[in-house]
């Protein structure tokens, strides 16, 4: 069993899909692991660092030669897996949505695309959910990044020469990164609200410290929507919640935005007209700005790695924003990796097998043809 790694060759992308510590695990199961060499430079790994775990080293057509399983974070093109075993594992983030020409790149190739951000949001697969350990690193920095561009401080400061006041801050959609976002923006010491189109997350956000906002006048989602993530909102509700967040968002110093549904462009949340209510220096952080729709994600006018300035407000949102904890990013997306497949490894087979559940949940390609029902019809 020959597990390859190859350096990450999307722009902006500084994660690698393995590390050390995951190399000597698989190499504890009787894998044997082909790392592409440089692929951890940007996360802050040696070469020195994976050839000492038991990694073999060398250039992405030999790392690839012979290889049954391809491990990344950005799935690489079909062209840069020749030589690996015909119907060799690819996993990795294929944005089948989004790019279903690699998809079906992918069939043609032979090859069976595993998508990681596909894996299903049940207690058992919960350490193998890259969306969810990256969107906690992403909430993080949201908050870290939004704090450095608005140049104030977040705490209260009470000093000889007067008081300077806590920042307020507006949390938009409490999901994994969202939650973060809450935690991390009260350990700066802000002053912190947050809302979510899911009544249930009211008690998340109170549990935080933090005070929720909610349209009490019409019923949101009371649960869940499906696999985890909101679903879209009556016209009705929108217009409410519009009307309540409006007022909210005049009164704040720094609004993170995270909210994203699966497979469509991400819902805008906050418009030009409610950025002209807000206070001269004051932030938004759009972690939804690489989903928009071209004029913006979740803000109206954001831009991808670049900072907006409109109506005296920095809008703020990076295309790839785990890339930007690098190394942290890495081992917990390397982690995830390997909980996939340790969890179904074979001892007899020396391999991992898929069960129907999860393996169906993941599995894009397979035997020359795109299997996957969600990208069917």
């Amino acid at each position: 069993m020959r597990i390859a790694v190859l350096k990450e060759r999307a722009p902006g992308e500084a994660r690698t899909a393995a590390t050390p510590e995951t190399v000597k695990k698989f190499v504890a199961l009787g894998a044997a692991v082909a790392v592409e060499e440089g692929a951890g430079e940007s996360a802050s790994i040696s070469d020195t660092a994976y050839r000492e775990a038991g990694a073999e080293l060398g250039s992405a057509a030999g790392v690839v030669k012979g290889a049954d399983i391809v491990l990344g974070i950005q799935a690489p093109d079909a062209a840069l897996l020749q030589g690996a075993k015909p119907g060799a594992w690819v996993a990795a983030l294929f944005e089948p949505f989004g790019n279903r020409e690699r998809v079906d790149a992918y069939a043609a190739a032979g090859f069976e695309a595993l998508a990681m951000e596909f894996m299903p949001r049940i207690t058992r697969a919960q350490s193998m959910d890259v969306l969810s350990s990256q969107s906690n690193l992403a909430g993080y920095k949201a908050v870290i990044a939004a704090a450095d561009v608005y140049g104030r401080a977040f705490p209260m400061m009470m000093t000889a020469a007067g008081t300077i006041q806590a920042a307020k801050v507006f949390v938009m959609g409490v999901g994994v990164a969202g939650l973060q976002a809450i935690a991390t923006a009260r350990r700066l010491g802000a002053q912190v609200s947050a809302t979510d189109v899911r009544s249930a997350t009211k008690e998340q956000i109170q549990s935080l410290g933090a005070k929720p906002v909610f349209v009490e006048t019409v019923a949101g989602i009371e649960g869940e929507g499906s696999g985890g993530y909101a679903t879209e909102m009556s016209e009705e509700y929108q217009k409410a919640q519009a009307e309540l967040v409006s007022g909210h968002i005049a009164k704040q110093d720094i609004v993170i935005t995270t909210a994203l549904i699966p497979g469509r462009a991400a819902p805008r949340l906050i418009s030009d007209a409610q950025i002209a209510t807000m206070k001269p220096g004051s932030v938004i952080f759009d972690l939804a700005v690489a989903q928009g729709d071209g004029t913006g994600g979740n803000v109206e006018g954001s831009v991808a790695d670049e900072v907006v300035e409109k109506h005296g407000v920095k809008i703020v949102g990076y295309s790839n924003t785990a890339a930007h904890l690098a190394a942290d990013a890495s081992a917990l997306f390397a982690r995830n990796h390997y909980n996939f497949l340790s969890a179904f490894w074979d001892k007899e087979q020396g391999r991992p097998v898929l069960d129907e559940e999860i393996g169906n949940a993941v599995r894009l390609t397979r035997g020359g043809e795109v299997v996957n029902e969600r990208l069917k019809g």
